[in-house]
């Protein structure tokens, strides 16, 4: 499969939940003419990638985007990117964005860290790890113990949100059912999922899963004793100095550092019990049960830097080459061309790997992509939204940036960020 085809399997989330009503933000009138602003640093043998991100911002009306580029694990650009009036903040490259499902990563990040310290088996059934206990009166699948760490991971634990539905993002649907008062806690989630009919046996079929990956992040607070995001900060992040990445919140609006994310749609509030329509990328989904799958905000230098982890093992002391081998590893069903490692979505190459990830949620939209030692990563405010083009040209036209350069910069960024 191609990686343009894995985006419909890692991206997209939570758009039938919504309405398209009352616009937002990204359908406010711009009074004033629109103007491009680039903050960071100016590197003249990388200039065409202010191109790239100017061509694709603004044929699609995005107001903030953000771009870090790395080779071997030195920073050679960070960016951040304008494309509005006066009303809107001018983006900086330390400005930070939901970055969706390139979450995914950090949590594989965590897991194998774990393993690698002998605190985890990749092997081990979640069901022995963490409660799954469903309510009272209902009874689990008996499948449900064949849920390891390493499934969860790979996608291949049986939940299938095109035969059911992704309880996550269907928290409402979940608080009527039970007459339960919004916003759902994440125990309050598992209990009442724990309690359903799995969709596949697990190990038998790769389905997209978020809910896997809140399993996963409540398996890491198991067995650190500590929240999964404090466990991530001090031993992931704080290994590479990255001191900007936290836990992202539900009504962020206005959070200095943050940019602030657009969309065209409403939806009924997910965070009260009020029933309100609200902005969809501002309480119409509970980012605060996704940390797991989905719910930190980063700057793309950030994210640049996490790859340190991969890209030079060695200096970032996190992962052993073995351990990152394990994350990459072709999963037991679902490989081939290309196949789902542990959090990372994989294509084998003649002169190593190309590993990378989407993510896509109301009012957000990533990229992050390693090939043959560099980096890309591009983050925006804002989603495809019922246009007729393709988002996911921005992977091939980064590469095509890469592939531009003459003589890379012996610069490194670095120091300027972290």
């Amino acid at each position: 499969m191609s990686r343009r085809g894995m985006l419909g399997l890692t991206g997209a989330a939570g758009l039938a939940a919504a309405t398209s009503g009352v616009l937002g933000t990204a359908g406010r009138a711009l009074a004033a003419e629109r103007t491009w602003r680039v903050t960071g640093e100016d590197v003249a043998p990388l200039a065409h990638f202010d191109d790239v991100m100017g061509d694709y911002m603004r044929a699609r009306g995005i107001t903030a985007g953000s771009l870090a580029v790395a080779r071997n694990g030195r920073l050679a650009l960070a960016r951040g990117y304008t494309w509005g009036d006066d009303t809107v903040a001018t983006t900086q490259p330390t400005d930070v964005f939901r970055i969706a499902s390139l979450s995914k990563p950090i949590a594989g990040t965590a897991v194998m860290r774990l393993v690698q310290e002998g605190a985890l088996d990749l092997d081990a059934p979640l069901a022995d790890l963490i409660d799954l206990s469903p309510l009272p009166g209902e009874t689990a699948d008996p499948r449900l113990g064949q849920v390891t760490v390493r499934r969860a991971l790979q996608h291949l634990g049986g939940w299938d949100r095109s035969l059911s539905y992704d309880p996550l993002w269907s928290t409402i649907r979940i608080s009527r059912e039970r007459g339960w008062e919004l916003p759902l806690g994440e125990s309050e989630v598992v209990a009442h999922t724990s309690g359903m009919e799995l969709d596949h046996t697990p190990g038998t079929r790769y389905a997209y899963s978020n809910y896997g990956y809140l399993l996963i992040s409540r398996v890491i607070a198991e067995i650190t004793g500590v929240s999964y995001e404090d466990y991530v900060v001090s031993d992931i992040l704080g290994a590479v100095d990255i001191a900007r990445m936290r836990a992202g919140r539900s009504l962020a609006a206005g959070q200095e550092g943050e940019v602030e994310y657009n969309s065209t749609y409403t939806a009924t509030s997910a965070v009260d019990p009020s029933g309100a329509q609200v902005p969809y990328p501002y309480g119409g989904f509970n980012l605060e049960i996704q940390l797991g799958n989905g719910g930190w905000v980063a700057s793309a230098a950030d994210l640049a830097r996490f790859c340190t982890v991969y890209d030079t093992p060695e200096a970032a002391g996190v992962l052993t080459p073995a351990s990152i081998a394990t994350a990459f590893a072709a999963p037991e069903t679902g490989g081939g061309a290309t196949h789902y490692g542990l959090g990372w979505s994989v294509r084998p190459t003649s002169s190593g790997q190309n590993t990378w990830h989407y993510g896509s949620m109301p009012g957000t939209y990533t990229f992050l992509a390693r090939s043959n030692g560099y980096t890309v990563v591009a983050l925006f405010n804002q989603r495809k939204e019922g246009d007729d083009l393709n988002w996911a040209e921005i992977d091939p036209n980064l590469w095509s940036a890469v592939n531009r350069v003459g003589t890379w910069p012996t610069e490194d960024l670095t120091p300027i960020y972290f």
